[in-house]
């Protein structure tokens, strides 16, 4: 299949497609994307929408057509992956790793994601996460960072960093520069402001990068987030803050989050925000999920028109001079060569883990006790264990963003190889519905917002007038000392099938039915 429209000198088009990674439609490689990469597109970044059984094979299938193709993917323990978005993660979470503090546990960590990765065919992990959540209410960043003391999350992220890199074959990607730790909004939905002094920024959200900088990190995410003090256009299309990660030692390819968040697609747009993107100083472009971009959700074609619009924004940039073509040249150069060097150590280091998991990113290989690891850092509150001889299982949690993206039932499966499941109970028929369980019926509620005031307090207050021996499954951030709930709680800092499998445990007593 040839790409439509332009027909620019080979070159150019080259150079453009250089600098750019979009996602697809699908677990097979569409012909569209097969073209784009024989004319030189950088490489693609993997959804959970992408993954299989097959999913080594589909790499195999990328491979096929550019060889040092960067296939990039989200995969940062904890709450937030794609490789086990059906069942969820089962590597530690950020947030777990900082309780705990274990400065080699997160370099295996660290490890361990690279080589589930490595399993699936990816070069390029973008994670870790490197924002101080120094805003609780943070609703985007949250337990996916290690935590809010900026010197913590500098020693972890830089630790994760190591463990990812170990092997030479797999790059990291610090996120999201300059720190999108102390935001009110989602820049999935509209452009969070950064409202600190500049030298608090440089002195506490700058220090985790400078960490993972020193740590030989090999690319960083730029944030899609305003600092007045720096200007009114986001991070991602603002040359002076690109300038300063430039500023801090950083050699390495600047990636942008994602273009097709509404904060860039409904201001400047995706193609014009791609333009800008790279004369402010960023290197590869990527484009993002078309399964969940706002503006073309639900279109058969929307992964190839969301790459037509940026390819072609670049174009015409470089065919009018509003986009100087030495410029995106560097860009692609500088992502050639991380390139490069990912495929020549791939290449030395043979076939990546064989095992009847590996195709779907899953490692073989010998792990660390994750779980008798992670438990000793979850914070509990009473006594929650429970010996009746069911579970009814309340969910209050948000509804997932964006980049968190998975809706797996991983709790649901916990408790359900250990007890009966009463059908799920709707949080609309609070608290009548629990005042009429059974008194064997043990009620388990899980929360994710409770670090501040809000209705899933305000819920809790109910649950516990009607249900006072019901447990609290907190998987958001840990709510501050100012807070008291009568209710016995596990704050277990991640959403994932690890925290579920550990809870489980915790709650349904051994010996029990």
């Amino acid at each position: 299949m040839s790409i439509p429209a332009l027909t620019p000198d080979p070159a150019v088009l080259e150079a453009v497609n250089g600098v750019i990674v979009p996602g697809f439609f699908g677990t097979e490689l569409p012909p569209w994307l097969a073209a784009a990469l024989e004319e030189g597109l950088a490489g693609v970044v993997y959804f959970g929408q992408n993954i299989s059984a097959d999913t080594a094979a589909l790499s195999a299938s990328v491979r096929a057509h550019r060889s040092n193709a960067l296939l990039a993917i989200d995969e940062e323990g904890g709450t937030v992956t794609r490789l086990e978005a059906v069942s969820g993660s089962t590597i530690p979470g950020p947030a777990q790793l900082g309780r705990v503090n274990d400065v080699g546990l997160s370099t295996a960590a660290g490890a361990a994601i690279a080589a589930r990765a490595r399993a699936a065919g990816v070069n390029l992990v973008l994670g870790p996460v490197a924002d101080v959540n120094t805003n609780p209410a943070n609703p985007v960043i949250g337990v996916r960072s290690f935590g809010a003391e900026a010197p913590a999350v500098a020693v972890h992220a830089a630790a994760t960093v190591r463990g990812i890199q170990a092997s030479g074959d797999v790059a990291a990607c610090a996120k999201h520069f300059p720190g999108h730790g102390d935001t009110h909004s989602d820049s999935h939905l509209s452009l969070p402001e950064l409202d600190l002094g500049t030298a608090e920024i440089e002195a506490v959200h700058f220090e985790p990068f400078r960490a993972a900088i020193d740590a030989g990190v090999r690319t960083i995410m730029t944030a899609h987030i305003r600092v007045p003090e720096w200007g009114q256009a986001p991070a991602t299309l603002n040359p002076l803050i690109l300038g300063k990660l430039r500023a801090l030692g950083f050699e390495g390819v600047i990636i942008t989050d994602a273009l097709d968040m509404a904060v860039i697609r409904e201001s400047v747009g995706a193609g014009p925000g791609a333009v800008a993107a790279i004369r402010a100083g960023a290197d590869l472009l990527c484009i993002g999920n078309p399964r969940t971009n706002p503006g073309t959700t639900g279109k058969p074609d929307a992964d190839y028109s969301d790459y037509l619009e940026v390819r072609d924004a670049l174009l015409a940039a470089v065919a009018s001079d509003e986009l100087d073509l030495d410029l995106l040249r560097r860009a692609a150069a500088r992502v050639r060569s991380l390139a490069d060097a990912l495929e020549a150590a791939r290449s030395l280091s043979g076939p990546p883990t064989s095992g009847p998991v590996a195709g779907s990113g899953l490692n073989t290989e010998p792990e660390p006790d994750w779980a008798a690891e992670v438990a000793p850092g979850m914070e509990i509150q009473g006594s929650p264990a429970r010996h009746g001889s069911r579970v009814s299982l309340l969910d209050l949690r948000a509804r997932a963003t964006i980049a968190v993206a998975s809706e797996s039932d991983a709790f649901r499966r916990a408790f359900a190889e250990r007890r009966k499941l009463d059908p799920a109970v709707s949080a609309a028929a609070l608290p009548d519905s629990l005042g009429q369980a059974a008194t064997d019926t043990d009620v388990v509620v899980l929360v994710d917002r409770i670090g501040v005031p809000g209705s899933q307090r305000e819920a809790l207050e109910q649950i516990g007038a009607v249900r006072p021996d019901a447990v609290v499954v907190n998987v958001g951030v840990v709510p501050g000392t100012g807070y008291e709930c009568r209710l016995d709680r596990i704050d277990a800092l991640a959403d994932s099938a690890l925290s579920a499998g550990i809870v489980a445990r915790l709650i349904c007593a051994e010996g029990t039915a």
